[in-house]
């Protein structure tokens, strides 16, 4: 039985853990061994990976550069002799002891463009020794080769998550749990409340919105550390009656069948697992137009893509939600093409067989 240890920074609420736990479950359904290396304690999704039987550790990391870490994380593989590491979004520098003794699949998900020069250097001197380098975007694969990463080993592979089970409420007891009216209109924004979200936009885009849907209503599911000032900002631009904060959880299945669109204003520095979910679920959907949305919705036909961070954008993200909010064929028309391309282009199947492929090739 082969086996994969996954390493990744932690286990939070974002796109690279969507993804890895999807990948893993697929792995495990083929035969594969699959254990997890995280640097966190108590992560929010660790429950996840514990229910799908997949073993975790923590070795505690405290800074970016952690000898101690790096020597504690070295052991681990040794006593565990995968056949392949594969990390997600890791620091830099950690691997050359592992890399010299297992096939090292070296993953890069999102565009840090915060990312210092000698940060660079690292990376670059320690992917000549991984076996191959992989990520989901055509965009991140170019951030990647313009800062000296080697193209001919940097493999592209679509992304994929696993279909939403469907709801166990139906919008009648989902609307009456959450004490909202029954015919309140569903607006999602799911994600953690961190700057390069853009929460603030989409709260100004939800004020223009009211006044021609006074029944519409905001839902923001996850946590961070602006959540506070998201909350007093929305007191004083809106009011918490329209825009909802329900706090991180994992019953996002539970509500995106639910939402009549979902939107997303962020920076993506990767690609949104929650924008393919959505999709999954037959959920128009109207994002910042970015190099890595751009990947997942075509502009008006599976979704609207918004210029980010402007007057302009906010008003033209409440002026799109309008049509589908006012169109029903419309809306089912966004939905019927976004599920379509889901199923063509981020299955979940196809995401583990190009991996499985991948481990095999190195």
């Amino acid at each position: 039985m082969p086996r994969v240890l996954h390493i990744v920074d932690s286990l939070d609420y974002c796109g690279a853990v969507s993804q890895l736990l999807a990948l893993s479950q697929g792995l495990i359904q083929q035969g594969y061994d699959v254990h997890v290396c995280t640097f966190q304690h108590h992560a929010p999704r660790s429950m996840e990976f514990a229910a799908a039987d997949m073993p975790t550790v923590v070795v505690p990391r405290r800074w970016r550069l952690d000898p101690l870490a790096d020597w504690q994380l070295a052991r681990h593989v040794r006593r565990l002799k995968p056949d392949v590491v594969h990390t997600w979004n890791t620091v830099p520098g950690m691997f050359g002891p592992i890399a010299a003794r297992y096939p090292l699949v070296a993953g890069y998900y999102r565009i840090d463009r915060c990312k210092p020069g000698w940060e660079w250097a690292i990376e670059r001197r320690y992917a000549q020794r991984a076996s191959r380098l992989v990520t989901n975007s055509e965009a991140v694969h170019g951030w990647c080769v313009q800062n000296g990463l080697p193209a001919e080993r940097l493999a592209v592979i679509s992304s994929g998550v696993v279909p939403e089970r469907p709801s166990d409420v139906s919008r009648e007891e989902l609307l009456n749990k959450l004490a909202l009216p029954q015919n309140a209109r569903l607006i999602g924004v799911v994600g953690q409340l961190t700057p390069e979200k853009r929460v603030k936009d989409l709260i100004w885009a939800a004020d223009l919105l009211r006044v021609l849907h006074d029944n519409l209503r905001v839902l923001i599911i996850g946590d961070g550390p602006l959540r506070a000032q998201l909350e007093e900002y929305a007191r004083l631009a809106s009011d918490l009656e329209h825009i909802r904060f329900l706090g991180a959880g994992d019953d996002v299945w539970r509500i995106m069948p639910h939402l009549d669109a979902l939107w997303n204003g962020s920076e993506n520095v990767g690609q949104s697992a929650t924008i393919l979910e959505a999709m999954a679920a037959g959920v128009p959907v109207v994002a910042s137009d970015t190099p890595t949305n751009r990947e997942l919705v075509i502009e008006g036909e599976t979704g609207y893509l918004i210029p980010l961070g402007t007057r302009a954008g906010r008003a033209a993200r409440a002026r799109h939600t309008d049509r589908i909010l006012s169109d029903v064929a419309l809306a089912k028309r966004l939905a019927g093409a976004a599920r379509n391309r889901f199923h063509e282009r981020f299955n979940l199947e196809q995401f583990v067989r190009n991996h499985i492929a991948l481990y095999e090739a190195r």
